[in-house]
């Protein structure tokens, strides 16, 4: 089966595993899933790399981080298209909690116009379930 992971799962997942369930763990470890990340993540790993100095005691270049994700990883890189920004500027934002992060809303729109379950942790996703987004929580 095919899941799309959120930024901070994939960091998880490469230095933190402590921090996945085992359920989810189960699923991103399982070699007969195909794991992928949005090519937003992407753009979050280099900005995190930027402005997180523990992030630079695990890579020592934004590049060295995307190129972990394909040659390390084993994690498909998908990329955005017109379809996605379609999604995404269809999504309702979660006003009630503030949740206004257009990354995020990349991801979700990603995850929603692919039909591909997203694994995250962030306790504000579970709104865009009724647009469409099937969500694995990391509880």
């Amino acid at each position: 089966m095919r899941y799309l992971i959120d930024t901070h799962i994939f960091i998880w997942r490469a230095r933190e595993k402590y921090k996945l369930t085992p359920d989810v763990f189960a699923i991103i470890d399982d070699y007969e899933n195909d794991i992928c990340i949005s090519s937003e993540s992407l753009k979050e790993l280099v900005q995190l790399w930027n402005k997180k100095p523990h992030i630079q005691k695990w890579w020592k270049s934004p590049l060295d981080v995307i190129r972990a994700v394909e040659d390390e990883f084993n994690i498909r890189i998908l990329y955005l298209h017109k379809e996605h920004y379609e999604t995404y500027a269809k999504l309702r934002i979660n006003e009630a909690q503030e949740h206004y992060d257009p990354s995020d809303h990349l991801i979700i729109s990603h995850a929603i116009t692919n039909r591909i379950p997203l694994i995250s942790a962030d306790g504000k996703f579970p709104f865009y379930r009724d647009q469409g987004l099937e969500l694995i929580e990391n509880k």
